[in-house]
Formats: structure tokens, C-alpha cells, sequence
């Protein structure tokens, strides 16, 4: 019994499900500001650079059987056009079933919309389009009917449970808007954003009727970067996030500190509440940001995944340009 509830738990927390949701489905991340195209795609392109590279590796719960693992890659390229565009794939796997929830996007962000003295406070608008497939392999599954009272489980024993449907896949869409005041120089530089995903509500081809749909999922965003000396900033932010009658709250901050030329050293920490407590470590070299997270459980589910934590490490990269425009090197939120 203690097995089988740690695997539920692990189904609930890996899904974003806290203890009071029920229907949320995406994955989710601790550095969601390392993916932005997962976020909010009025981030694509939200950087001084003419392109960006970032990838990130979620593992969850690794002392139970079959964990929970997240990989994404993603790329965004800036123009002169006063659009921006990326792509972005995200890889889950879980459970002795080989389940996998893959989705791959295409982003667009429109970024002409500049008002203030100096065309300063900007406004981006960002589009999504994609696909998101799901499958699992059946063969790898056990069923009440294998197994015999006497002599145990026997995967060579007949099951009665017909599964039709290994594998489905569903047309997505999402949008999102983002603010930032970009002015240099200035003590303070505000942020933030909304999105909303699953515009088109996939549907679910898993569920019994196959006509269930994905809720959409809300999110909004905020933060302000702080300049505390010319060689140190802080910057507080939190993020929300909705998805049928699940939420996730998260608030944080991390100071960034300049050690070397060319070089930063970053440390903060988020909280999920409800759900983690999550330290962060990052350094930068160059146009390189590499960060570390570990998800410390603060819910009881910690007790029934024996206390197994979740490990986060991302990498991006980010290509020059022509031309520098350090106004927006700040809307690079790293925690």
C-alpha cells in the first residue's frame, strides 16, 4: 500500500498538482525562466543577442521506481523587424508504463508596440503553435487479472483490459503579453506578463469518452530587477499559474554579483507554497548562464516518496549581435 500511494504522489506532484488540485496537466518547472517559450511566447526573443540557445533536465523523486524526467531544448532568433521567433521541444517520461508527454512549438512575438520619451516601455505580443502527443506501452503494464492469489503475479496470464488507444496527438495554440520598462540606468526595471495555453483545448483521447479536452492553462508573471551598487542587482519576482482547478503560486529572488570580468555569480532561492522550497545556484561567463535547483519538499508528500527531492540543471547560450542594446538586458529574468 505505502508503494502504491508514493506512486500516486509522484503522478500528483510531477503533473504541478498541489494538494488542493485536481485537473492540472503540463509540466512545470522550478527555472521556468530558462524556457520561456513554455512560460509566455511574448518572451521569444526577450534578449540583448541575436539568437539563444537554453536546455534544461527536471528529474523528480529518484530513489522510486520509473521517476518522473523532463527534458527541454529551445531556440529563439531576434530580427530588426520588430519580430522575433522561436521553437521549442519538451520531452516527460514516467512510470514502468514508458509513458511520454511530448509537445513541440513554433513562437512568434510581435515587439513594435513603444511608448515613453524614449520609447522605453515596450509592450510584446506573442503567439504559439504546435503539437502535443502523448503515448505509453501497454505491454509494460500489469493488471489485477495477472495475478494469482497463490503463486503471485504472472505476466504470461490473459488480461481482460482491451486498451484501444496507445498513443494520441492534438493540434495546440497558445498566446501571451508581456510589458517591460527597458529604460537604462535606472534603480529599478519592472516586468510582467499573461499567458494563456491550450487556446484550441486538445483533446484528450485518453479519457473514456475521448472527448475531454486539456484545460487551459492561465499564467501571469511579474518581477523588477534592482540595482543595488554598479556591480550587484536583485530581482524579486513570482509567478501563478491556473489550470482547470489547479494552481501553483511561486514567489523569489536572487542577487547577481559581478566577480570577474565578464563573469557573474547568482544565488536565490523560490518557494513553491504548498509544495518546495527551491535553491538556486548560477554562474555566467561571457554570453553563457549555467544554473543549478533542488526542489526541497515542504508537504507531506515528501514522506511518501521516502525523501526524494526534485534536481534542475539548465544551460543557454546566447549569440551576439551587431549592434548592443543594453536597455533589455534586464528582461532576462534568471529565478
Amino acid at each position: 500500500m505505502k508503494k502504491h500511494l508514493a506512486i500516486a504522489a509522484i503522478i500528483l506532484s510531477a503533473l504541478g498538482i498541489q494538494q488542493k488540485a485536481m485537473a492540472q496537466s503540463d509540466p512545470h518547472f522550478t527555472q521556468y525562466y530558462v524556457y520561456p517559450s513554455w512560460l509566455n511566447p511574448a518572451l521569444t526573443g526577450a534578449f540583448d543577442g541575436a539568437y539563444r540557445v537554453a536546455g534544461i533536465y527536471r528529474t523528480q523523486w529518484g530513489n522510486i521506481s520509473s521517476p518522473y524526467s523532463t527534458q527541454g531544448v529551445a531556440a529563439d532568433f531576434t530580427t530588426n523587424k520588430n519580430m522575433n521567433f522561436g521553437l521549442s521541444v519538451l520531452n516527460q517520461t514516467a512510470g514502468d508504463g514508458g509513458y511520454r508527454y511530448t509537445t513541440a512549438y513554433v513562437n512568434m512575438a510581435y515587439t513594435g508596440i513603444r511608448f515613453g520619451s524614449m520609447q522605453t516601455h515596450r509592450i510584446a505580443i506573442g503567439l504559439q503553435a504546435g503539437l502535443i502527443q502523448r503515448r505509453f506501452d501497454p505491454t509494460k503494464l500489469t493488471f489485477g487479472d495477472q495475478w494469482n492469489p497463490a503463486t503471485g503475479y504472472n505476466p504470461g496470464n490473459p488480461t481482460s483490459d482491451i486498451l484501444s488507444s496507445r498513443t494520441a496527438s492534438s493540434f495546440d495554440a497558445g498566446a501571451g503579453i508581456l510589458y517591460f520598462n527597458g529604460t537604462p540606468n535606472r534603480r529599478a526595471n519592472l516586468y510582467a506578463g499573461f499567458a494563456m495555453s491550450h487556446l484550441t483545448k486538445p483533446v484528450d483521447q485518453f479519457s473514456s469518452s475521448k472527448k475531454e479536452t486539456l484545460p487551459m492553462r492561465y499564467t501571469a508573471h511579474a518581477g523588477v530587477k534592482i540595482k543595488l551598487s554598479e556591480t550587484a542587482s536583485l530581482t524579486p519576482n513570482v509567478l501563478y499559474l491556473r489550470q482547470g482547478t489547479a494552481e501553483e503560486k511561486m514567489v523569489g529572488a536572487y542577487v547577481q554579483l559581478n566577480i570577474a570580468a565578464n563573469t557573474d555569480f547568482m544565488l536565490g532561492g523560490n518557494y513553491r507554497f504548498d509544495d518546495a522550497a527551491s535553491p538556486f545556484v548560477g554562474f555566467t561567463h561571457k554570453k553563457m548562464v549555467l544554473g543549478v535547483s533542488y526542489d526541497i519538499n515542504t508537504s507531506d508528500l515528501g514522506k511518501l516518496v521516502k525523501g526524494s527531492n526534485s534536481f534542475e540543471i539548465s544551460l543557454s547560450f546566447t549569440g551576439k549581435r551587431n549592434i548592443k542594446t543594453p536597455e533589455v538586458d534586464f528582461i532576462c529574468p534568471r529565478l
